[in-house]
């Protein structure tokens, strides 16, 4: 039996759980291995985002999806159906880029309508498609105008509209909002939110940016030198990091090296690399963690500030408040504890005096708001 025959067998389209998935894709370029043995799957209608720094291998991954690339090895599925071979014309997807990439000579009307036209669609089917496309991005009162006449949002809906009219099973979305300022960016995050949870279609983005990734999804992959480090939900992407990376990567957050000390069933006892000694959550409940080098990661807006030495002794520590910035609604306050750490502190702008700076201070947390991450 040949191979298509056998990926047809085994394709399945209805029942699929997964829109897309990955199956130890690797993707080299000139001996450079850029995707480095993914296995992946994203769920029917869920808004997923691949987050990771520049040149971790997410816009390449997004492309493999598209059909813009294909994969060294591996297996790419779309809606139960093998596609390592397949043009992106004949992809149930498509694109928005971040450069709108939007034909000029052009009214938004007729880029709407283009690939309609060389599908050869009616007349009537075309229109429809297009005037409802337009609608629902809220550009039906703008079909006439040029995209130099449009503001940097507005083509960018213009794209989204351009990419929906084909009713694609998978909207990909390569940095979509990374051109627009920043009023606009947050303008343009709920209208895609609202997009999506209106559409049902699953969408997958590809990002940099963090907050935006905790915000819109479903679902996280955080992306590191071509592997992804780990997959959840943002709030346990946030808040259970597995790896230093991870930890590092997602918001803010301050780190400390050390190997474990102690154990009880539900806590740990870390010696940093410069001598404190910090009680920890281990990184999952009824972990095995009970030796070993960690990092012990703690959220800014978790640590506490006092000008009195607190009456708890665990995960308190005397310092100097080195520098104060105000940012509106919080205070970014970075401390320099005895054993030479700096540690960066935000709390709420209350309406009460802060200490000047060069002030002797203390720091504490509690035990269940900091978590040791096995160094593997």
């Amino acid at each position: 039996m040949s191979q298509a025959a056998t990926q047809n067998q085994t394709s399945t389209t209805a029942d699929a759980e997964f829109d897309v998935e990955l199956r130890k894709v690797f993707k080299v370029f000139n001996s450079d291995t850029v995707v480095r043995g993914i296995d992946l799957g994203i769920r029917r209608g869920e808004f997923f985002s691949i987050l990771g720094p520049s040149g971790c291998g997410k816009t390449t991954t997004l492309r493999l999806m598209a059909g813009f690339e294909t994969p060294s090895s591996g297996e790419l599925l779309i809606q139960g159906h093998f596609m390592n071979r397949v043009p992106p014309y004949r992809r149930p997807v498509n694109t928005v880029f971040q450069s709108y990439a939007l034909f000029n000579h052009l009214t938004v009307w007729e880029n709407v309508a283009f690939g309609l036209r060389l599908q050869k669609h009616t007349k009537a089917d075309i229109q429809q498609r297009v005037d409802e496309s337009l609608k629902l991005v809220k550009m039906d009162g703008f079909a006439k105008r040029f995209p130099a006449q449009l503001s940097g949002g507005q083509q960018q809906r213009v794209a989204l509209a351009r990419a929906l009219v084909n009713r694609p099973a998978v909207l990909l979305l390569d940095e979509p909002l990374g051109a627009l300022d920043l009023k606009l960016r947050k303008e343009m995050q709920m209208e895609l939110s609202n997009l999506h949870r209106e559409l049902g279609l699953t969408f997958v983005m590809v990002t940099h940016d963090q907050e935006e990734a905790l915000s819109l999804s479903d679902r996280i992959a955080v992306m590191n030198q071509g592997k992804i480090e780990q997959i959840d939900s943002p709030e346990q992407i946030y808040q259970q990091p597995k790896t230093p990376f991870v930890a590092d990567f997602i918001g803010d957050t301050n780190l400390f090296h050390g190997k474990i000390e102690g154990f009880y069933p539900t806590m740990l006892w870390v010696i940093t690399d410069n001598g404190l000694k910090i009680k920890a959550k281990p990184p999952d409940a009824g972990s095995s963690l009970t030796s070993g080098s960690v990092v012990v990661s703690v959220r800014p807006e978790s640590i506490r500030l006092s000008l009195s030495r607190p009456n708890e002794d665990v995960n308190s520590f005397e310092g100097r408040l080195r520098n104060v910035m105000y940012l509106g609604t919080h205070l970014h306050c970075l401390v320099d504890l005895t054993s030479g750490d700096r540690l960066t502190v935000m709390r709420p702008n209350l309406p009460t005096t802060f200490p000047s700076e060069d002030t002797p201070i203390y720091i504490s947390w509690s035990p269940q708001d900091c978590l040791a991450i096995p160094i593997t």
